[in-house]
């Protein structure tokens, strides 16, 4: 065969992927349907790529089998891209929380990883669709693509989600999968801003641009961050982190005044400005704008020596857990990832090889794996991509 390695796809996992087994003395063909790989790389971050998080473990990552990720996360770890990054002198900064960014531009990571391919003898195709896939008496694949007929023993589904499908997202790796028996978990839009409707829209829409910190929580995930008022509905980092576990009936409560005892902060204010209406002793700790939207949609504002000692509780209370009734998501149109995919039950966690079908892998979104926000997916796809360049 005239390949040993084909590879669909050349995001992030795709070229990790390639490049591993291209080190191996494998000989790799990457296939891109776009005109240019690693077009979510260059998009995230704001152009500058949160290419990893120092603080990855498992349980940043969803998944219906959530010991799947284990196994690739711990052989290749965040400072092994790291000391990749270094050697090509990217500079680099921490944002927070171990989001790690290029200083300069996403252009950077894209184009280490295409050098990379390129040291280790792999051949990048991009502009070139895949027509037609089908396999050999003897085993192994052959690829008709747009760009001619390839053949080798193993096929890798770098194939990603089916967020941003203006970015070129299709279902393709889904259908693939389904071909070779795997089972494909439900999709949805994950970190993605969330829409409201009717009053609840009605209530926020005015205050678009205004953003605060607050604690947001969906059943027991709860995340500490900024939520940014849109025209739409809610977005922002909180928001954003929240939404991978949010669907369409489950409560969705935020903390206003995260890190703040509420009702003691009240009861100090009762005390010391009496006079003082409760819009102004909270645009003292909330955006000024929000503060007067809750005193004119909820709150009654008065003075602070008006209220009694059981309503600045109750207050407190609702300020704490403060119900947001979310009509939906943006979808797949804004979302950072896909939720759901692949059941990683057919797959194996070591070598990403299909458990159906020899000579298969599947990694990075294609599979039922999905991070939160903060470089985790990127690690995912480092990690995944990986693991199957180490195996196929």
């Amino acid at each position: 065969m005239e390949h040993d390695v084909l590879v669909i796809g050349g995001g992030a996992a795709g070229l990790m992927c390639a490049l591993t087994a291209g080190r191996r003395g494998r000989r790799v063909r990457v296939i891109e349907h776009a005109n240019r790989c690693g077009k979510k790389i260059l998009m995230s971050g704001g152009g500058r790529c949160n290419f990893t998080n120092t603080g990855t473990t498992p349980a940043n990552f969803l998944s219906a089998n959530p010991h799947f990720c284990k196994s690739a996360l711990a052989r290749y770890r965040p400072e092994h891209f790291i000391a990749m990054v270094e050697a090509h002198g990217i500079a680099y900064h921490e944002k927070e929380l171990g989001q790690l960014f290029c200083d300069e531009s996403s252009k950077q990571i894209v184009a280490m990883l295409l050098a990379e391919c390129a040291d280790a003898g792999v051949t990048v195709e991009t502009s070139c669709s895949v027509e037609s896939l089908g396999t050999l008496p003897g085993g192994g694949y052959e690829l008709a693509t747009s760009r001619g007929t390839w053949r080798a023993p193993s096929l890798v589904v770098a194939t990603g989600g089916l967020s941003i499908p203006s970015m070129g997202a299709t279902g393709f790796g889904y259908e693939l999968a389904r071909r070779f028996g795997h089972e494909v978990l439900p999709t949805r839009a994950g970190l993605v801003p969330l829409t409201l409707s009717g009053k609840h829209q009605a209530h926020y829409a005015d205050l678009a641009g205004v953003a605060f910190p607050v604690s947001a929580r969906c059943g027991k995930a709860r995340f500490d961050n900024a939520l940014l008022i849109t025209h739409r509905g809610l977005s922002g980092p909180a928001i954003l982190q929240v939404s991978n576990y949010w669907e369409p009936g489950r409560e969705l409560l935020l903390d206003l005044l995260p890190g703040l005892d509420a009702e003691a902060f009240l009861l100090e204010r009762q005390r010391t400005q009496p006079a003082a209406e409760l819009r102004t002793v909270l645009a003292d700790v909330l955006p000024r704008r929000f503060a007067e939207r809750l005193c004119e949609a909820w709150f009654p504002s008065k003075p602070m020596r008006q209220f009694t000692h059981r309503q600045l509780p109750d207050l407190a209370r609702q300020l704490a857990n403060w119900p947001i009734v979310a009509s939906g998501t943006e979808g797949y149109r804004t979302a950072e990832v896909t939720l759901g995919g692949v059941d990683t039950r057919g797959v194996s966690s070591s070598t990403m090889e299909s458990k159906h079908q020899p000579g298969l892998y599947f990694i990075g979104e294609v599979l039922d794996v999905t991070g939160w926000l903060g470089g985790y997916n990127f690690q995912w796809a480092w990690a995944s991509g990986h693991a199957a360049g180490s195996a196929a």
